[in-house]
């Protein structure tokens, strides 16, 4: 075995520590068992040298930090980023703690696109591009790439063609109710960003987001409705790599 003490202690500073008073008395029937067993937490902060200072009860404050910390634990062990077995083939990158985000790729394909009525584009079926995908619990950024193989950490990216979209790749999901918890096993969780991305009504470009070498109206126009695969030349680079994405 490893003795990692010390790039533990490299990393880790301590902060606070507890120490617990368990009171059992003697009960009989006329004592409620609540009030026999009695439990005093005392709290105290750790010194600059490593001993404890400042004992006092522990506070409410740090009483719903602590239990925030074991709640976010317990939910983490509930599934949360965790695979039904294999990895999918897709994933290109997985960060699987209380912050975490998936990395994953989708090849070209057809889909189901909604616009609204104001850009006179009509609701169909179109051929998208493949797209590199990152998301975590609350947040959604989207890319394109050229080609069909599985990308590489050297794979240029590309702004993705769409409405709804930051110049960063951030994707404005408006109100769209989001609803991914922390047991969202990782199949679900790539599964449902795709849901709810091709599932909204693309509306508006947002500060340059959407770049495009043809007019992005004028793009989606000419491809719903049609069985023409997307045509790459109207993709342009952001001047990024996949290897920078999951930095």
């Amino acid at each position: 075995m490893t003795n990692v003490t010390n790039d533990f202690n490299d990393k880790y500073i301590p902060c606070k520590a507890l120490l617990i008073y368990n009171c059992e008395r003697e009960t009989d029937s006329n004592i409620n068992t609540d009030e026999a067993n009695s439990v005093y937490v005392e709290s105290y902060d750790i010194g600059l040298l490593g001993n404890p200072i400042n004992a006092h009860p522990l506070s409410l404050k740090e009483s719903i930090a602590l239990a925030d910390l074991l709640q976010s634990s317990a939910e983490m062990q509930n599934g949360y980023l965790k695979s039904w077995g294999l990895l999918p083939n897709n994933l290109l990158y997985l960060k699987s703690d209380s912050s975490g985000c998936a990395v994953w790729y989708t090849p070209p394909q057809q889909r189901d696109l909604f616009f609204v009525k104001d850009l006179g584009i009509p609701c169909g079926k179109a051929y998208v591009p493949a797209m590199v995908w990152k998301a975590t619990r609350d947040s959604l950024s989207v890319f394109a790439v050229k080609g069909k193989s599985k990308p590489t950490a050297k794979t240029a990216l590309y702004y993705a063609p769409y409405f709804n979209i930051y110049s960063d790749g951030r994707v404005c999901m408006g109100n769209v109710n989001i609803n991914i918890d922390r047991g969202t096993y990782l199949e679900n969780f790539m599964m449902q960003w795709e849901q709810y991305f091709f599932g909204s009504y693309f509306s508006h470009t947002i500060s340059g987001g959407s770049r495009t070498n043809l007019n992005i109206v004028q793009l989606w126009q000419q491809q719903v409705g049609t069985e023409n695969r997307f045509n790459e030349l109207h993709l342009v680079k952001n001047g990024s790599t996949l290897n920078q994405l999951i930095r």
